[in-house]
């Protein structure tokens, strides 16, 4: 069972705001590496967008920059949520998000956006579709 599961896509007009989650669990959360945010634009891989380390360093794809926000808050059951807040969302910005976690090491590489295309294997299964029209 996926244990990453975004949630929160939708179809809204360009200018407006989405915000997704995704619920980590406390036993991934220590375990992990790196998890961040990516989106897969039809008929091409998944690119990441919003990358973070377990330490909390934040790294964003260009295309989002000033209007894209990862955060990680801690829920009542212990578990960790984490969101994408998308304001000012575009047209091309359309595609399916989805969460994934680093949790196998990552041998150096680092938790970044130019590198998130190695690793991220724990989650990203199930993405939920954000659709922006003009």
């Amino acid at each position: 069972q996926d244990q990453l599961v975004a949630t929160g896509g939708g179809s809204v007009q360009a200018g407006d705001s989405l915000r997704l989650s995704c619920e980590v669990s406390r036993y991934v959360r220590y375990d992990l590496y790196c998890l961040g945010w990516f989106r897969a634009f039809p008929g091409k891989k998944r690119e990441g967008i919003a990358i973070m380390t377990k330490d909390g360093i934040i790294d964003y794809h260009d295309s989002v920059k000033g209007r894209f926000t990862i955060s990680e808050t801690s829920a009542d059951n212990g578990s960790h949520i984490l969101t994408l807040l998308m304001n000012n969302l575009k047209p091309e910005d359309t595609a399916v998000y989805s969460c994934a976690a680093d949790v196998g090491g990552r041998f150096g590489v680092p938790c970044t956006v130019e590198e998130s295309d190695i690793g991220f294997g724990y989650g990203g299964k199930q993405g939920t579709q954000v659709t922006v029209s003009s």
